[in-house]
Order: structure tokens, then C-alpha cells, then sequence
């Protein structure tokens, strides 16, 4: 990371582990650790990000603090009650505990081959603008959304969101389809297309079965 308030804050909402993923089903392999060995390969990459001054885990699972003991300089977020757990109020939680000060990104937990040099060049790339958006894999849904320092945050995630970020101001990045910031995973095809790029540690301990 870089030092405080010389970067970026990183917001990265992650559903606790019992309801996260629910599509992403591997035999042999129990969901709710792989779900949180994708949520923490994200935010290490994020973390050592270079851009970076500071990632906000909104979570309301217990377990992910203790199991992030190695991620260094994270600060966990409440996602509060139930009205909070959509993913929009997740991200406008992490997004008013970073304040309107420094930019601000909202990273999907998903990514599980992310690295922090393709985060590096978008966030880079998105400080030209008010407002931006990285599209996914398939160019309809969304990994990343940012505002710059000023800006309210406004964020529209779930099916075809990358249409709606435009609508609500968000100028789309080019970003290679190649790209690990495009790779979110949330079924096994997927999780597969990521292993190609390189999976994290975590996630790649998980499925190894070690």
C-alpha cells in the first residue's frame, strides 16, 4: 500500500461465508472456504496494490478478520442488519467510512486471480475521470467502479450493471478481456476460466485440498 492519504481507498463488500457463492458448487471441496479463500486472495491483492492507500472489508462474517491476520493495514466494516446486506449498501457503507477525501473503488471479492498491477493500471487510468467502470468477463456485468476525490459514490452492482455504471455517470475503461480485473468467478466454468491466469494462494490451497 501506499502511505496514508497519498492513494486510493479500496472498498470490497464480502458476504459472509455461509450465504456467499451459493452457485459456485466443486465436488470434494467446501464452498464456504473456497468463498473465503476468493474473498481473501482479492483483498491481498488489493491490499498490495501500489495505488492503494487503503482497503475497506465490509463484511458481516466473523471468521474473515481472523483468517486476514497476514493481509497487513485492513480495516474491517460492519455491513449492519439486514437492510445493509445488499451489495450497493455494503459499498456505500465502506464508501462513507473512507469519507470523500480520497478516491474511492468498490472491487468485487470475486477475483480470485486478481493482480495488483492490472488493479494498479485501472485505478491509474480512472483518475483521468470523475467517475469509472471496469466491465467483467462477458461485458455486462461489473468488477470495478470508482469516484474520484469529491465525488459522491454511486455504485448499481448485480445483473447487467455495467449499463446501469454508464447510466449513473461511469466512464468505461479499456481494459483488456484478458485482464485479471475482469475475471470474477461465481460458477465452477468460471473458476476454471480463472485458473488459466493463475489462481491465489488461498484459493489454489483450497482446491489442491491442502
Amino acid at each position: 500500500m501506499t502511505g496514508p492519504g497519498s492513494g486510493w481507498a479500496v472498498v470490497i463488500p464480502v458476504k459472509p461465508g455461509a450465504v456467499g457463492k451459493s452457485r459456485l458448487r466443486l465436488a470434494d471441496v467446501d464452498r464456504v472456504t473456497l468463498a473465503r479463500a476468493i474473498a481473501l486472495d482479492t483483498i491481498a491483492a488489493a491490499a498490495s496494490c501500489s495505488e492503494v492507500a487503503q482497503v475497506f472489508v465490509v463484511t458481516d462474517d466473523g471468521a474473515l478478520p481472523a483468517l486476514a491476520f497476514d493481509i497487513p493495514g485492513l480495516r474491517f466494516v460492519p455491513e449492519g442488519n439486514g437492510a445493509l446486506r445488499g451489495i450497493d449498501a455494503a459499498v456505500a457503507a465502506g464508501a462513507a467510512a473512507a469519507g470523500e477525501g480520497m478516491p474511492r473503488a468498490a472491487l468485487l471479492g470475486d477475483l480470485p486471480a486478481l493482480r495488483a498491477e492490472d488493479l494498479a493500471t485501472a485505478l491509474r487510468d480512472s483518475s483521468a475521470v470523475p467517475r469509472a467502470v471496469v466491465a467483467d468477463e462477458e461485458g455486462t456485468g461489473t468488477t470495478l467502479v470508482t469516484a474520484a476525490a469529491g465525488v459522491p459514490f454511486r455504485s448499481s452492482f448485480g445483473e447487467g450493471s455495467f449499463v446501469r455504471h454508464v447510466g449513473l455517470g461511469c466512464t468505461p475503461l479499456d481494459v483488456d478481456e484478458t485482464s485479471t480485473l475482469r475475471r470474477d468467478v461465481d460458477t465452477a466454468d468460471q473458476l476454471l476460466d480463472a485458473m488459466t491466469l493463475g489462481l491465489g494462494p488461498r484459493t489454489a490451497r483450497v482446491l489442491s485440498g491442502r
